[in-house]
């Protein structure tokens, strides 16, 4: 019979041995790359007949069957779209926006689509006020941030233009996999258990709860990397989608729910809100950054301050500095701290308050602010600016691309994550809290006003090169994202990094300026996180010229990317490792 010391020291061993190898595998670098960046996770997927990459695998081969059923581009973007709702509800869904830009190569030009939605018709700010009572902000979740959904309008909106294979076709894969059910994958499964603690919280304000967690939990569990999950209360949207069509959303069952639920629950939006809804079809904005033409949707998105930091770089020798060298991250982030002030001073719903788009873009407004930024020292303060003297002189991003050459970028979310924590009676999916992004501000472009699109962080992006599609590609995360743009533009136009590499090195991220829901203001100093792959060396450097640096991981955003060869028109398709995602091509 074994002493029970011993046994006891040997328990005591064998844990202590269990911790180290934990602790181990946690500093241990990747394996080593024979080829391309050290730091890349793997090379670009190249084809020639059409690929796809999406925030879930099965999303982009989803997204490829469509193109070999001989559908579009438009096409398989929708469906894996609607497969997204359903298999990465923790970032978007048929309760959230779209917006989209796409290449046709029929025409040879650039369209942008705004599918986001609007705020209740019959609740004035004066209303809002009295029912936030004594809070100075709306609040993130519950009925008061719920704004019309988009998606489903941008979807028919896209397919009536450009479309090919009926909607039916389109739609059944994500009906069918809702149905029968698919594996989670591992990071959606973490953000359905932190989708748990948030609505679980009583603090949160929401109306109701209950069918959030018979829909997307098994008695308050979330699913677990690898179980199959089903939604058959999507899958019968779905269906009614699919054979109603659009008005079936928002005119039809689907909408009549909605105000039945909302109308239960003490929520503002109606059906009459769904039936007045409507896309807009947009001119995408673009500068040209060193022979390259960048393409963004205008406001009541935030894509203009990506071209804004452009407009200030370029009179930078970036590649001069070096990768990732503390110079040009530092002129980096300078550049977006001046952009951002300018976002929350100008950017809100062009129907009530048109940005100063032109001169905001102009080289004469870039050569102004410019000017603020020192080499040498971090500015304490940021001021927005004044382009009225030269007006006279949580998301999910896809792209796909087809032999034809058409090319989508769209990008979809219900904001915070899955959203308002409201999933109506029946409907399997939640609505969105994109209206919490309005200000309450009275004067201020943002404004909150019944019928209004507020602020939008999500954004697609497009190069040309020389009147060419060149690259389509889109990263999520709120702020992250015009400052994430910049980070792939650079990376790929003046450092010659890949569309896989480009995606995959060390970011930073400014937080910290301005937003567009504060009183307007001058911005202060911020933080800046950055990733542990940025260089030591200049890390210290940054904090040397007065930056609040920290290094942690998250909150950097999720890449995808398709990029073309002017030269052989082959594709080359990148899915970052941040994601679960993948391109896929064939």
């Amino acid at each position: 019979m074994k002493h029970p010391f011993l046994t006891l020291c040997a328990i005591m061993i064998l844990s202590a041995a269990s911790e180290d190898a934990a602790a181990q595998l946690e500093t241990n670098h990747p394996g080593d790359r024979i080829s391309g960046r050290h730091f890349a996770t793997r090379s670009p997927v190249i084809a020639t007949h059409g690929v796809a990459a999406t925030a879930q695998p099965l999303a982009s081969q989803i997204a490829i069957d469509i193109l070999k059923q001989g559908g579009n581009a438009v096409d398989a973007a929708i469906a894996a779209n609607a497969a997204l709702g359903l298999m990465e509800p923790t970032g978007n869904g048929v309760g959230g926006d779209l917006f989209a830009i796409i290449w046709d190569p029929v025409t040879q030009q650039l369209y942008g689509l705004n599918a986001s939605g609007r705020s209740p018709q019959g609740m004035s700010l004066e209303d809002l006020r009295e029912r936030l009572g004594d809070r100075d902000s709306i609040p993130a979740f519950g009925s008061l941030p719920v704004s019309v959904p988009g998606t489903v309008d941008g979807w028919f909106e896209m397919h009536e233009r450009f479309g090919s294979l009926p909607m039916s076709d389109l739609l059944q894969p994500a009906i069918g996999y809702a149905e029968e059910g698919f594996p989670v994958t591992q990071l959606i499964s973490h953000y359905f258990g932190l989708a748990v603690q948030r609505y679980s919280d009583p603090e949160a304000g929401i109306e109701e709860t209950d069918n959030f967690f018979s829909t997307y939990t098994t008695n308050g569990v979330p699913p677990a990397e690898g179980e199959i999950f089903r939604n058959p209360d999507l899958a019968r949207t779905l269906g009614i989608i699919a054979e109603g069509g659009r008005d079936a959303f928002y005119r039809g069952e689907i909408a009549t729910q909605i105000d039945a639920y909302m109308q239960r629950i003490g929520g503002p939006l109606r059906y009459e809100d769904f039936a007045s809804h409507s896309s807009d079809w947009v001119e995408p904005q673009s500068v040209n950054y060193r022979g390259y033409d960048v393409w963004e949707l205008p406001p009541n998105g935030q894509g203009i301050a990506a071209l804004q930091m452009l407009q200030i770089l370029e009179d930078y020798d970036l590649a001069g500095m070096g990768f990732m060298s503390p110079e040009a991250v530092h002129l980096m982030v300078e550049a977006k701290r001046l952009a951002f002030e300018d976002r929350a001073r100008f950017y809100a719903d062009p129907d009530y308050s048109p940005a100063p788009i032109e001169a905001l873009l102009s080289d004469a407004y870039a050569d102004q602010r410019r000017a603020l930024i020192s080499t040498t020292q971090a500015m304490s303060e940021v001021p927005f600016g004044d382009p009225s003297i030269l007006e006279d002189g949580d998301t999910t991003y896809l792209t796909v691309a087809d032999s034809n050459g058409m090319m989508v970028s769209l990008i979809q979310s219900n904001y915070r994550g899955m959203g308002s924590g409201l999933v109506p009676d029946g409907l399997g999916f939640m609505l969105q809290d994109r209206g919490e992004l309005f200000s309450l501000e009275d004067g201020h472009p943002n404004v909150y006003a019944p019928g209004k699109r507020p602020f939008h962080t999500i954004i697609p992006a497009f190069i040309t090169q020389n009147g060419q599609p060149w690259m389509s590609f889109g990263l999520m995360g709120g702020g992250m994202q015009p400052q994430g743009h910049v980070q792939i533009v650079t990376n790929m136009i003046d450092y010659g990094l890949n569309v896989q590499e480009a995606g995959d090195a060390a970011r930073w991220r400014h937080d910290g300026s301005t937003e567009p829901t504060d009183p307007i203001s001058t911005g202060g100093l911020g933080a800046l996180s950055v990733e542990s792959g940025m260089p030591d060396a200049t890390v210290e450097a940054l904090r040397e010229l007065g930056h609040q640096v920290t290094v942690q991981a998250g909150g950097y955003g999720g890449y995808q990317a398709i990029w073309r060869d002017p030269e052989t028109g082959v594709y080359w398709a990148a899915s970052e490792m941040r994601k679960d995602g993948a391109a896929i091509g064939y």
